[in-house]
């Protein structure tokens, strides 16, 4: 499959097609081209061969085809970041900014640091740092756009009005006969059992929702200690491969927590993006909503 793959990349080279059309033309309109055309076929073959199964031909095909996937996802990313920072109310992003903020303060603290201490030690916060960083930070403000959601969800939803529409539902199906065979009947019947089903999900989701709202402030409250906390060390701690583990525990033990917000997609409509913009170093121009936060 993979082979074939790259049979396709390297025939559908724009050099690699010229070279065929000219040699076909060539024999097409040459004394003999019952014998040329054979041979351009033969030779065709024998290059796409040749170049499809070379190594450094496979890996080029490899990287190109992880370029255009990243670029693809870094183009889904900076689609649901433009969508959160133009939804969020003021404070939670000022929240967010603020954080970001303080992270970015460190970072400098920890250069101007380098720069007057030993030339040797590593530098704090290096790429792969940042890295983890803004996937931390990229969970902190999906947490807070998964607040925002479940908060204009639960306002907008009446818990009293579902339960109402149930026990509604509920008489009416209690009162049609349950020996009907009639074809209306059994419409009617069917109608309302679908309604009924719909409206006792609706209860569900609100019930999931309100269960995970507490748990959703609490954790944004947790990561917010923790950036902070692995911020601080990057500057005191000046053991890069010490940093970087801590960063990856605190991204792993945020594992459950994103579970919870793919779970919650019904209402954010968030989908679950595993690669994080720059927010660290990157540039975000917020544009928030009026609306504020109950």
């Amino acid at each position: 499959m993979r082979f074939g793959k790259y049979l396709k990349v390297a025939f559908a080279n724009r050099w690699n097609l010229l070279a065929v059309v000219g040699g076909a033309v060539f024999a097409l309109i040459s004394p003999s081209p019952d014998v040329l055309l054979p041979i351009v076929a033969a030779g065709e073959l024998a290059y796409l061969g040749l170049i499809a199964s070379h190594p450094k031909f496979q890996a080029y095909v490899e990287a190109q085809e992880a370029k255009e996937t990243r670029a693809a996802s870094s183009e889904s990313v900076q689609q649901t970041l433009d969508r959160i920072t133009s939804s969020l109310p003021k404070e939670l992003l000022d929240r967010f900014v603020a954080l970001r903020t303080r992270c970015r303060e460190l970072q400098q603290i920890a250069a101007e640091i380098q720069q007057t201490g030993n030339a040797e030690v590593h530098v704090p916060l290096e790429h792969f740092q940042i890295a983890g960083l803004d996937r931390l930070l990229w969970i902190h403000l999906r947490l807070l756009f998964t607040q925002y959601a479940l908060n204009r969800f639960l306002n907008q939803t009446s818990e009293q009005q579902i339960q109402a529409d149930i026990k509604r539902l509920e008489v009416r199906l209690a009162e049609l006969p349950k020996d009907a065979t009639g074809d209306q009947q059994q419409r009617v019947r069917k109608a309302l059992e679908d309604n009924l089903q719909t409206s006792r999900d609706r209860l569900a989701n609100l019930q999931r929702a309100c269960d995970n709202f507490d748990l959703v402030k609490l954790e944004i409250d947790r990561l917010e200690n923790k950036i902070r906390s692995l911020s601080e060390l990057a500057v005191n701690r000046q053991e890069p491969d010490y940093i970087s583990g801590q960063v990856d525990q605190v991204a792993a033990s945020m594992l459950e927590t994103e579970n919870t917000m793919n779970e919650l997609r019904f209402v954010t409509g968030l989908d679950g993006v595993e690669e994080a913009p720059s927010l660290l170093e990157g540039d975000i121009v917020p544009r928030p909503r009026v609306k504020q936060l109950n």
